[in-house]
């Protein structure tokens, strides 16, 4: 077949589709517009999914007569002269492809009316075509209309989803937009229906009410960058409490100078910045503005401008990590309990052998542990040491132990329950960190040096991270086929025996294996203290109990295990009222 030069007919419908995927990329295209045109009020209309029509109306600067057919356009653009302005980029758009795309592949009428002018312009194309242009009136700003989306191109049509997936797709943007601009005033009607709209007071939160809901917006923290701060990236916005969370990452919302940006890098920076106060595999609620200067960021790196580029991402990275961490860390909350109506129904009021339907309950007192099985107690701290690190939990007293895993507690705000194994991690964890920001010991060598046999691929995870794992407190070798020698374990798995000790934490290791020395030696620690820990099922004894919940109680961050897991909850005493109708 020869080669040929495309018909422009052709070359601009396959453009297009590099920048209109759907009708919610029109939505998009089109709102960013009416911000570069300086608009506060924007209204979108949508009927059929954005198939049949979509109509955004602005009060921005308009378009001046003698320029109006010439925004529809290929690379014709008033945002852009030169690739060094690329660098000091101020607005949204700048290729100058979005209405000359969309005007391709759908039928089209602008009427727009710029500053100074009488009277506006309307104009009429089809398939890119002008086919109708003439003076009408009108006030200050643009209304552009888009029907029959894809007319022209069927193949495009026939790969859209349906008109609710459409409609969601849109309503979608108009949230993120609203965001990212809550001193503009948008609003959404959808077949002839209202189903968005905000105020345009400039008060993000208010948006957020609008597109996340009262009840979310209320668990939400504030994250404000720091004056102190001498940096040229600022962070800002609201992210989740620990408590608050999503089994996906697709509830962070990140914006770019004023530009919603999809980034992986970001998401994972949020999700750090939880480390130790969420489960791994929990992801927050975040909506983040980063603002930096133009020139340390590369908008032109994605036909629909959804990713970006930093000179210097470690920067930015650093950046919203610190500021949603020292969000969460200024006002964690321990989790309240509060039951579920199928929880109402008590086993125990059905059964016909109601004790033993009951949990069983462990009282404690001085000398209840005379009998019971000893463990390794709770790790002690010394009495100067808990006298200079501030309470961080109320005080409480020990009332007993629960099937041997919880510890019950009063408070005069309640009852908790503790969880003596994500706890002692905890303290563990907090422990691990100090001695070795310290420089105090973490291996304690053993009496003789032992072998293991492993897996081919634990022993080529422990060749590849040799340093790594001598960081963390072990020393250990390859020591022919499939084996391992070890001289010195971390000093928290002391009182274990070092071979069961090893082989779990190596085992462990292998099932969630991670990339790079940092990241297995972060493993190693969490898995460390996850092995040191008293286990649920052990029985403690008064002391013992004790013990660990004063540490608990001068432990930086008390509320979650180094993996994320809630170490207590609160049942207040007007909610037992309640549960005994006492309320």
């Amino acid at each position: 077949m020869p080669i040929r030069i495309l018909p422009e007919s052709v070359a601009a419908q396959i453009a297009a589709g590099e920048v209109i995927e759907r009708p919610a990329s029109v939505v998009k295209e089109l709102i960013e517009n009416a911000l570069d045109a300086g608009a506060r009020n924007i209204r979108v209309e949508v009927q059929g999914g954005g198939r049949k029509l979509i109509r955004v109306s602005d009060d921005g600067c308009g378009i001046p007569a003698e320029e109006a057919p010439l925004a529809f356009a290929r690379y014709a653009t008033s945002k852009l002269q030169r690739i060094d302005d690329l660098e000091r980029l101020q607005t949204l758009g700048f290729r100058g492809e979005a209405l000359a795309s969309i005007a391709s592949v759908s039928r089209v009428t602008m009427l727009t009316r710029s500053v100074g002018e009488k009277v506006g312009t309307f104009l009429r194309l089809e398939g890119g075509r002008l086919i109708e242009r003439c003076p009408e009136g009108t006030p200050q700003g643009t209304i552009l209309t888009v029907e029959d989306l894809f007319f022209n191109t069927p193949a495009r049509l026939k790969f859209l989803k349906s008109e609710a997936t459409e409609r969601r797709q849109i309503e979608s943007v108009l949230m993120r937009y609203a965001m990212a601009y809550p001193d503009v005033r948008f609003s959404l009607s959808q077949d002839g229906r209202p189903s968005f709209a905000t105020s345009g007071n400039g008060n993000l939160a208010d948006v957020l009410v609008e597109t996340l809901g009262l009840e979310i917006v209320r668990q939400l923290l504030p994250v404000q960058p720091l004056e102190s701060e001498r940096t040229s990236v600022a962070v800002y916005g609201y992210t989740s409490a620990p408590t608050l969370n999503r089994t996906t990452r697709a509830y962070i919302t990140l914006f770019v100078n004023g530009r919603h940006v999809q980034d992986a890098g970001l998401s994972y920076a949020i999700s750090q910045a939880y480390h130790t106060l969420m489960p791994e595999d929990r992801y927050p609620i975040a909506v983040l503005m980063i603002v930096l200067p133009p020139s340390e960021v590369d908008v032109n790196v994605h036909p629909a401008k959804a990713e970006v580029r930093f000179r210097a991402p470690e920067v930015v990275f650093s950046a919203v990590q610190r500021a949603v961490r020292r969000a969460v860390l200024g006002v964690s909350s321990v989790p309240s309990f509060a039951p579920r109506a199928a929880d109402l129904e008590r086993p125990w009021r059905v059964s016909g052998n109601a004790q033993s339907a009951r949990p069983a309950l462990k009282l404690a007192t001085e000398d209840s542990g005379r009998h019971a099985q000893h463990v390794q107690p709770a790790p002690e701290l010394s009495e100067e040491a808990l006298a200079q690190r501030p309470r961080s939990l109320p005080p409480m007293r020990i009332v007993g132990q629960l099937a041997a895993t919880y510890i019950i507690a009063e408070a005069p705000a309640g009852m908790y329950l503790i969880d003596q194994h994500a706890a002692h991690e905890r303290i563990l964890y907090e422990q691990y960190l100090r001695n070795r920001a310290q420089h105090k010991p973490i291996a304690q060598r053993t009496l003789q040096p032992f072998t293991l046999n492993v897996p081919p691929a634990t022993l080529r995870l422990i060749e590849e991270n040799i340093a790594a794992m001598r960081a963390a407190g072990f020393e250990i070798e390859p020591f022919g086929a499939n084996m391992v020698r070890v001289h010195a374990v971390p000093a928290a798995l002391g009182k274990r025996n070092p071979a069961e000790a090893v082989a779990e934490v190596l085992a462990d290791l292998e099932q969630g294996k991670a990339a790079g020395e940092s990241a297995l030696e972060a493993q190693l620690i969490l898995r460390i203290c996850k092995a040191a820990a008293v286990k649920a099922g052990q029985v403690l004894s008064y002391t013992e109990m004790n013990d660990l919940l004063r540490q608990l109680e001068r432990c930086e961050h008390p509320l979650s295990c180094p993996h994320g897991r809630p170490t207590l909850i609160h049942i207040s005493a007007a909610q037992l009222a309640k549960e005994f109708g006492r309320a």
